[in-house]
């Protein structure tokens, strides 16, 4: 069983940048694909981003792609997304989650995941 913790949101101006950790504990994290998901007041949950389990492949949202930057470091268990040119519409709660395989989905869909994070909370205002 794994277990997923996020940390880092906050209070941001738009156009400024924020970077968001995640630590994946348990068994094996380093077999398992890792996703960005959030979830912003009455819409629903969509995939950010996602990263294979040797952080060799990508894959982004087309709302965040070009701008927000997934990596992993397996040695410390370590899950981060940069975030960029930040916009008013990027403000949600963050999650990370872990797939229960070694691969993603297309578009970084919450299909098969494992384990979710509590969130972080990203405000994107002047």
């Amino acid at each position: 069983q794994l277990q997923v913790a996020e940390s880092g949101g906050g209070l941001v101006q738009p156009g400024g940048s924020m970077r968001l950790s995640c630590i994946v504990s348990g068994v094996r994290p380093d077999e398992h694909a890792i996703g960005w998901f959030r979830q912003a007041p009455g819409k629903e949950r969509e995939g950010v981003s996602c990263i294979s389990p040797s952080g060799q492949s990508t894959a982004y949202g087309d709302s965040v792609n070009g701008r927000f930057t997934i990596s992993r470091d397996n040695g410390k268990n370590m899950v981060y997304l940069q975030m960029n040119g930040l916009k008013p519409e990027d403000t949600a709660v963050y999650y990370c989650a872990a797939y229960s395989g070694g691969y993603y989905y297309v578009g970084c869909a919450p299909i098969s995941l494992e384990s979710w994070g509590q969130g972080t909370q990203v405000t994107v205002s002047s």
